[in-house]
């Protein structure tokens, strides 16, 4: 959780630090290709979700712990018992601290960092309704989901499940078949367009994540249904439940704007345009322009049907 999080606290563009190098400016041809009259991305869709009234924060990114503690309220999961991970120190970002200290629930903790786990073992010492684990949870094996929550005796029936590994989510949660949640809260990248299905390798040596549309068709498949989404956090909650929450309408552009919903276009000469994501979102010293993406050199970029 920490190192994404981070990353997205303030990912608006941040001016060098005094002495520092800047980024050479991208290269650019001086033509009339690389300077359009216009090019501007306009956002037609309207995100509307009476949950997002209940937004706030105890220790959550983005006013989870206001939409969780909502929508367990709504829902009246059968379980007061909750599990995180990566649940970093216990407090730093967390969906859970707020059910834990505040809520009087139980639950399981699992961070994959030493120095973190240690942090959140000193959080929870003497909390006999929270157990905490040192575990990098996996799709399969020994440390997989499913079985380090028999292990931690949790019940069949989670109250909240909150993933965010910034990777891997996706196949974290497919492969939990023998526990379910009444409430998922999982991560998402919220870079990716909300009509693209993309899903990371399987692996975790890659940190890309996957779109909230795939999560969404993931979780009809396991029975969930959309209920609200933050800056890059998805709640999902069983289908059966769902009518409670008085959300009249859950499609994805109703729920959610990605945070730089970008275009890549071309022009009828094979110029390569872009719209709606000026920087990298993760490296904000890092500035894009339509000149990043050419493939064509610029005397390439011709229309033979032109007329002059």
């Amino acid at each position: 959780m920490g190192v994404l999080w981070n990353m997205m606290r303030n990912w608006l563009p941040a001016r060098p630090a005094e002495g520092s190098a800047a980024r050479p400016a991208a290269k650019t041809e001086s033509d009339a290709r690389d300077r359009p009259q216009l090019n501007q991305k306009i956002d037609f869709s309207k995100v509307d979700s009476p949950l997002l009234a209940y937004r706030r924060s105890v220790t959550s990114q983005c006013g989870e712990d206001g939409l969780i503690e909502k929508i367990v309220e709504l829902i009246e999961p059968a379980s007061r018992y909750c599990v995180e991970f990566g649940a970093w120190d216990g407090k730093e970002g967390s969906n859970c601290y707020n059910l834990t200290q505040n809520h009087g629930w139980g639950g399981l903790m699992i961070e994959a960092a030493p120095g973190k786990f240690r942090e959140l073992q000193q959080l929870y010492a003497g909390n006999a309704r929270v157990a905490t684990m040192n575990r990098l949870v996996d799709f399969d094996g020994a440390n997989a989901l499913d079985r380090l929550l028999d292990e931690a005796g949790a019940p069949s029936e989670i109250g909240v499940l909150s993933i965010d590994i910034d990777g891997n989510d996706y196949y974290v949660w497919e492969a939990m078949t023998r526990h379910s949640a009444a409430l998922v809260v999982v991560e998402f990248n919220p870079s990716v367009p909300n009509d693209v299905r993309f899903i990371q390798a399987k692996s975790f040596e890659v940190n890309q994540g996957c779109s909230l549309l795939s999560l969404v068709e993931l979780a009809k498949a396991k029975g969930y249904e959309l209920a609200v989404c933050t800056e890059f956090n998805a709640c999902f909650v069983k289908q059966e439940k769902f009518g409670v929450l008085g959300v009249a309408d859950n499609h994805i552009t109703r729920l959610y704007r990605p945070l730089q919903d970008g275009r890549i276009f071309q022009g009828y000469d094979g110029t390569i345009h872009i719209a709606g994501m000026n920087q990298l979102l993760w490296r904000r010293d890092f500035p894009l322009s339509s000149a990043d993406f050419q493939v064509l050199a610029a005397g390439e970029r011709t229309w033979g049907d032109a007329q002059k």
